[in-house]
């Protein structure tokens, strides 16, 4: 059956997200886009382009849809799955509701510890202190990192490497511990958890938190996993500050490290560098220098990608020595990296 004619029914996610962007009209889906990856933008876009013409009713029917998971939505964000269920009941019927809350579980992950996502930092601490370092590391698994580096700063010194360790050495955790968690917390939590196991923490999360964490947390914590866990010490380190992360130095600090790389390191390392990232050093170097280093660039030719990420590496691991070394500083969070 062809588009034109095709009832609601028939169409898959796709489709009708494309169909509801077009009802939306140019202005609301140009703001939706904005929430969307790259890839899914582009699988978007081929949909709406292979919409040709839409029924009244089908697009009445899909508005109709997306306004009742919306409300849905609302009502799970206020109390969870089972008081959406209960209003949703009242207000559409038993089989409707059913039909609206079964949509919505199918593509919808109902965060865990919901409740420390909105909680305030320093009640959250109070809240977690003395749990056990796994059952914390679990909750600050889920939050954000900001959030998450604000509440391990918090922490006693001798939970914070501890907690970390655990962030990063976790993987996936079944579903019903998270459920026993929940209730021994008891707080108000979704129903529903999905039957999957769930993804949360590992290395790159840790990373991510200590990046968010005051300088001399991050350096405690380190400090200890290198007694304790080297290997994990190392794996943190080395990407708790990638390349990409150089717009973020000050000038001074950008002039130090070059003085420090040689010009056939770097040439190599920018081979494979964004253009804002490329930008900013040649910004930083003399003209002389720049205009040799792009020749070099331009008379090297293609370079394994292995050969640019290790001269990368080499070049954060300098960053990252002249920082240890107090010759330059890295924005963190933590509120108390004031320059004098």
């Amino acid at each position: 059956m062809s588009k034109t004619t095709a009832k609601k029914t028939e169409l898959y996610g796709k489709q009708k997200a494309a169909i509801l962007l077009i009802t939306l009209g140019p202005e609301h889906s140009a703001k939706i886009f904005q929430h969307l990856s790259d890839e899914e933008i582009e699988e978007m876009t081929l949909e709406i382009a292979n919409v040709k013409k839409v029924d009244p009713l089908v697009k009445e029917e899909i508005l109709e849809e997306f306004y009742e998971m919306c409300v849905a939505q609302e009502y799970i964000s206020e109390g969870g799955i089972g008081y959406a269920k209960d209003i949703l009941e009242k207000s559409l019927g038993k089989d409707k509701a059913f039909e609206v809350i079964n949509r919505l579980t199918a593509s919808l992950q109902v965060k865990p510890f919901d409740f420390a996502r909105k909680a305030d930092a320093s009640q959250l601490v109070n809240f977690i202190q003395n749990e056990h370092p796994q059952t914390i590391a679990l909750i600050l698994s889920y939050l954000e990192p900001t959030k998450s580096g604000q509440v391990l700063s918090s922490l006693s010194q001798e939970k914070q490497s501890e907690v970390a360790k655990r962030i990063a050495t976790m993987d996936r955790t079944y579903p019903e511990v998270i459920k026993e968690v929940e209730l021994v917390l008891e707080k108000k939590l979704s129903n529903i958890v999905t039957q999957d196991y769930t993804k949360a923490g590992g290395v790159g999360s840790v990373v991510e938190i200590l990046n968010s964490v005051d300088r001399g947390t991050e350096k405690y914590i380190i400090e200890n996993l290198e007694l304790t866990d080297p290997e994990l010490a190392e794996e943190i380190k080395k990407r708790m500050f990638v390349f990409e992360d150089i717009i973020n130095l000050d000038s001074t600090a950008i002039q130090r490290f070059i003085r420090e790389i040689e010009n056939q390191e770097l040439t190599i390392a920018l081979k494979g560098a964004t253009s804002e990232v490329s930008d900013l050093i040649f910004s930083n170097m003399s003209k002389r220098m720049a205009e040799m280093i792009r020749e070099d660039m331009d008379f090297m030719g293609p370079v394994r990608l292995r050969d640019v990420e290790e001269a990368q590496q080499n070049i954060v691991n300098t960053i990252r020595r002249l920082e240890e070394a107090g010759e330059i500083v890295i924005s963190r969070g933590g509120g108390d990296e004031i320059i004098v």
